[in-house]
């Protein structure tokens, strides 16, 4: 029963926890230093050993034991300022007189005490316990979760873990005698005891785990290092419930002169007993909470007369409807009876034996997906934002490292080509379980990760068809093909293994030489193009003068041509002239020949400058022609006509 010093402050003396309160209060004073010291002194162990080797089991381990001393903390902290109010009640120091403030004291000085006595009222209104009690019950949270990680791998502690299980034991052995030593008080000789007894457990189950974990621990086991993970999980729950304890305190009333009661206590804390009582411990909290006895209410007595076989028909119900299962809309399910594949089920409602007498597996149902065979990684790529930045595989720069790169080795000749060289090339596979029933037995039965299976199968096609292929080809005319002879070689493997596995579409993303030496084969394209850009421009420039010369040689062959049928035309003219002469001048005789005579002599004076010199024109004789040019003293412009 609470004591109010407003009706009961003359009999103090004659109740126990009064006059022991004095002595409790400095032992859960000391009690609390020394838990924040180890507390302490684990913190800065784990922050050295997590500089050096982040991977270590060590930091989580100290880092969760920390947590469940300062969990102890906070709860003896809390029973510490009951004990000391008790104390105070007994023993009140003496009143000192309030000073006056000073009105001489400087502006500053005056608002430094008015902030000091606002402090004063707000911790005096929330109250010291509280802010403790939140505060500590904070840091240990924040131990619990900053060493939280589960990725850890297994590690060989070697001498030193077993000296430190050792150590953890013995720990553990000293708070079990301490925990034993609390719940045997008196309720009346100190209340307290019995409420820190279970935050006492905390720190003993998470040294005997810790002590588990350093003993089990090796390169090639990893649930201890899982176990040591999770052993924060209890600090942090009672640290969680302790908080809420303490913002929940923030709501009720205070009062100075009534006897607080202790708030840093753990429904949580009090459910490590054995045998595991939780009804019986809810009811005690209730009780001493609310003050709700629940063994006065008909319906809790009758729920606790039917909570087993009300638990057994649950159970039964459940295992019954372990049979129900539900395939959604884009899979497929494969029901096993007594271990042994019946039939495909589509999406929707089915209803089978329960487990384990039969079970549904389920199966893709035209999912597709997309392996990189240079990678490890089972987990679909995310699809980039259209206004973020360009994914890193976007990056085909030869000069570049890639992610997704995986070397190869050409092995091969061909003529003048060199045999031996490395070529860099991203390869993926767009692929899906195929859509038949056999299909999903198959991937399902006889392929325990597609991925890998593809990812195997692929490394294996590409080093035997690059075998066969050269460097140049591969980069050149070959890139096209290549895609195509990779995919159907991949795809006839898996059907030989009948995978159930069915390729889409095989995509080249990349390919080129390694990032090294990118400069030297930039440099010996430089200079095959140089020599292929020389070859074509002599070969034009060959081509160029064969053609002047196919075309000077076909002008002067066509000329040969015109001028021998010209002559030819010319002869068969002067042929039939002839013979048309020979025919006129058997017919006519003499006067064919003078006809002739003159008509020459017509055509040949037609046009020429004549000269006509007749001086016996009244002669006998005929008449001097001379035919002979004379340029002087005739006029050059005027032309000459002969003279009659």
């Amino acid at each position: 029963m609470r004591v109010d010093l407003e009706a009961e402050e003359g009999r103090l003396e004659s109740l126990p926890r009064f006059q022991s309160a004095r002595a409790q209060a400095r032992q859960l004073y000391l009690l609390g230093v020394v838990l924040a010291v180890l507390a302490l002194l684990a913190w800065v162990l784990a922050f050295f050993i997590g500089l050096f080797s982040s991977e270590s089991l060590w930091p989580v381990l100290l880092g969760n034991n920390a947590a469940a001393m300062l969990v102890l903390a906070a709860g003896v902290q809390s029973a510490y300022w009951v004990a000391d109010w008790r104390n105070d009640a007994l023993n009140p120091a003496p009143q000192v007189a309030e000073v006056a403030p000073d009105e001489q004291l400087r502006g500053i000085e005056r608002f430094n005490q008015r902030i000091d006595a606002g402090a004063k009222q707000v911790l005096t209104t929330i109250g010291a316990p509280v802010l403790w009690l939140a505060g500590v019950s904070g840091v240990a949270w924040w131990s619990v979760q900053h060493t939280w990680n589960l990725a850890l791998p297994g590690l060989a502690l070697g001498t030193w873990g077993s000296v430190a299980a050792g150590i953890a034991v013995l720990c553990a052995f000293a708070l079990l005698v301490f925990e034993r030593f609390l719940a045997q008080q008196h309720p009346g000789q100190w209340p307290e005891a019995r409420l820190l007894a279970p935050l006492v457990r905390v720190p003993i189950l998470t040294l005997l785990l810790s002590a588990v974990c350093l003993i089990f621990s090796s390169d090639d086991a990893v649930w201890p290092a899982r176990l040591a993970v999770l052993t924060g999980l209890l600090p942090a729950a009672v640290a969680i419930e302790l908080i809420l304890r303490a913002l929940a305190a923030l709501f009720i009333p205070r009062r100075d002169k009534l006897e607080p009661r202790m708030i840093g206590q753990s429904f949580v804390a009090g459910m490590l007993r054995w045998p595991p009582q939780p009804l019986l411990t809810l009811q005690s909290e209730l009780h001493n909470r609310f003050g709700i006895d629940l063994r006065q209410i008909w319906a809790f007595t009758f729920m606790r007369k039917a909570f087993f076989p009300v638990l057994a028909v649950v159970a039964a119900v459940g295992w019954v409807l372990s049979g129900v299962s539900e395939i959604p809309l884009q899979g497929r399910g494969i029901y096993e009876r007594f271990g042994e594949p019946v039939e495909v089920l589509g999406p929707g409602l089915h209803v089978g034996l329960p487990w384990p007498f039969g079970r549904v597996l389920a199966v893709e149902n035209g999912v597709v997906h997309e392996l990189a065979t240079s990678t490890e990684s089972t987990v679909d790529p995310l699809l980039t934002p259209a206004d973020g930045l360009p994914p890193l595989t976007a990056n085909r720069l030869w000069d570049a490292t890639h992610v997704n790169d995986k070397s190869q080795v050409i092995a091969s000749d061909s003529g003048d080509k060199q045999g031996f060289q490395i070529v860099n090339m991203d390869v993926r596979f767009v692929y899906r379980i195929g859509l038949s029933d056999h299909a999903a037995i198959a991937a399902t039965y006889h392929s325990a990760d597609v991925p890998t299976l593809i990812r195997t199968t692929a490394s294996r096609i590409l080093v035997h068809d690059f075998a066969s292929r050269t460097l140049d080809g591969v980069l050149g005319e070959q890139r096209s093909a290549l895609a195509d002879d990779i995919g159907h070689a991949v795809q006839a493997d898996l059907d030989g293994l009948d995978s159930g596995v069915e390729i889409l579409a095989t995509v080249v993303e990349a390919i080129h030489p390694p990032a090294g030496a990118a400069n030297a084969y930039h440099g010996v394209q430089a200079a095959q193009i140089s020599a292929q850009a020389l070859i074509a421009r002599e070969r034009g420039a060959a081509s160029e003068q064969a053609n002047v010369a196919q075309l000077q040689a076909s002008v002067a062959l066509d000329q040969a041509h015109a001028l021998a049928r010209e002559i030819n035309a010319t002869a068969l003219t002067d042929d039939l002239r002839f013979g048309a002469e020979q025919k006129a001048y058997a017919s006519a005789g003499h006067a064919f020949l003078l006809e002739q005579y003159l008509s020459q002599l017509s055509q040949g004076l037609n046009n020429a400058r004549l000269l006509i010199l007749d001086h016996r024109l009244g002669g006998s004789s005929a008449p001097t022609l001379d035919l002979r040019s004379f340029t002087l003293p005739a006029d050059p412009v005027a032309p000459r006509k002969a003279a009659q």
